[in-house]
């Protein structure tokens, strides 16, 4: 199976405002643990949002092209045996696509921009 145009980081807007000030995104804690940031697919980021961010408010989804990343970018099994996107190096600002706050709806789940539309059920 080819790889995704798209992969998708989860972070604190404050997070992501440090990052804009220095240019880049070297990452959360558990990335900086891990030695490569994570990120995640369109169809793996919703679950990645319930899982490792469940309840939190103030976030930001950015978009990146898998080939903006280069080399730096690895497919890993993790969960499930899923293929998850590693980046093992700085995310540069300029490799972002968009970025877009991602809200707590009503329901307490987060509400995804409308470019990542739900998939069916």
């Amino acid at each position: 199976m080819p790889a995704p145009d798209l992969v998708f980081k989860i972070c604190p807007a404050d997070m992501w405002a440090e990052a804009e000030a220095r240019g880049e995104f070297t990452g959360a804690p558990v990335d900086l643990a891990d030695g490569f940031i994570h990120f995640s697919t369109t169809a793996q980021v919703r679950e990645t949002a319930a899982r490792h961010f469940a309840g939190m408010d103030g976030l930001k989804l950015v978009a990146v092209e898998t080939a903006a990343l280069g080399p730096a970018l690895k497919w890993e099994p993790s969960r499930g045996g899923d293929l998850f996107p590693h980046l093992y190096g700085a995310l540069l600002l300029s490799a972002a696509l968009w970025v877009r706050d991602l809200p707590l709806g009503p329901d307490g789940v987060h509400v995804f921009p409308a470019e990542l539309a739900a998939p069916p059920r």
